[in-house]
């Protein structure tokens, strides 16, 4: 669809950021129905639209010709081919889902409150409206655990199951869970010697999906998030996904073989832990140039004197 718009000269997937959203598919709709005035299809504009309707008229200025037309309806149809076909596939997905046996009984233990609805715009991101289907809580009767509240894995849940399972008895430690994964450092050492150093190459879908995890947290407002962040500014962005994916390998693999919840309360005492580490550091850098680092104290702020106005 972006190359017939582009080949008519319209400009409308550069002004909306998803074409085959609502406004964008309304559009498109409306110009394979016949209409061609750019001031009614700029009406078709969804109130979240950042861009104003009148920069949507000018971008749907363009030539109509019946090749491009021809070619943007098509693209639409195969478009809504493979959205069935997507749902189809979703539906016979949660068909298989519901035969396995589940490890806890929500009726028995509750579902864990969800500490991510804040983060989440709406819940629908879990729950297919057609079907009803929850993933979070079908992934929470899977593994006995909710998966979902690690950053990065809401989506890739059931993704795992089908690549791991739930038996982690195949893995005795995350050490080497992890390493099946090629996820951690790889030192070719001969005679007392580092030869090499870095990750093997190795394909493996499981660590795919948990760098793909990594990968989503680099605008996420999270510790995870910050992690990611401080590691792409310390060894660069490709390596701090390969560490961030090993992060959230070990806690995937300690809540579904130890049967835990995930705790983000530990991140504040790390971070203090580091900051104390940190804090040392500058001392004893201070201390090698002959310095002496005294912390400021913050002096209480100065009260403004009353003035007093008499009647002359």
């Amino acid at each position: 669809m972006h190359k017939a718009l582009t080949q008519m000269n319209i400009q409308i997937h550069h002004v909306i950021s998803d074409i085959t959203g609502f406004t964008g598919l309304a559009i498109v709709d409306a110009i394979l129905q016949g209409q061609r005035d750019p001031a009614v299809l700029s009406q078709l504009r969804d109130q979240r639209i950042k861009a104003s309707e009148e920069t949507i008229r000018k971008s749907l200025v363009g030539n109509w010709r019946p090749e491009h037309l021809f070619t943007l309806r098509q693209s639409r149809e195969m478009y809504r081919r493979y959205q069935e076909q997507i749902a189809a596939c979703d539906e016979e997905i949660e068909k298989l889902i519901v035969t396995f046996e589940p490890r806890v009984n929500p009726n028995e233990r509750p579902l864990p409150p969800d500490r991510k609805q804040k983060q989440r715009r709406s819940k629908s991101k879990t729950v297919n409206p057609t079907t009803g289907f929850d993933v979070r809580t079908e992934s929470y009767k899977l593994f006995g655990v909710d998966l979902t509240q690690v950053p990065g894995l809401a989506k890739n849940v059931l993704s795992l199951f089908t690549e791991v399972g739930r038996d982690m008895s195949r893995w005795p430690t995350a050490a080497q869970f992890v390493s099946w994964q090629a996820l951690c450092p790889d030192n070719d050492i001969s005679g007392g010697k580092v030869l090499w150093r870095g990750t093997r190459k190795m394909h493996n879908r499981t660590a795919q999906m948990f760098r793909l995890a990594a990968h989503s947290l680099h605008h996420d407002q999270t510790p995870m998030g910050d992690y990611l962040r401080r590691m792409r500014g310390k060894i660069g962005p490709r390596e701090a996904i390969t560490a961030t994916a090993h992060k959230i390998a070990i806690i995937f693999f300690t809540m579904v073989k130890n049967q835990v919840e995930y705790d983000a309360t530990l991140w504040a005492q790390r971070n203090a832990e580091r900051e104390k580490r940190f804090q040392e550091r500058l001392k004893r850098q201070a201390h090698r140039l002959g310095y002496k680092l005294v912390q400021i104290e913050e002096q209480p702020a100065a009260q403004p004197l009353a003035s007093k106005c008499e009647p002359i």
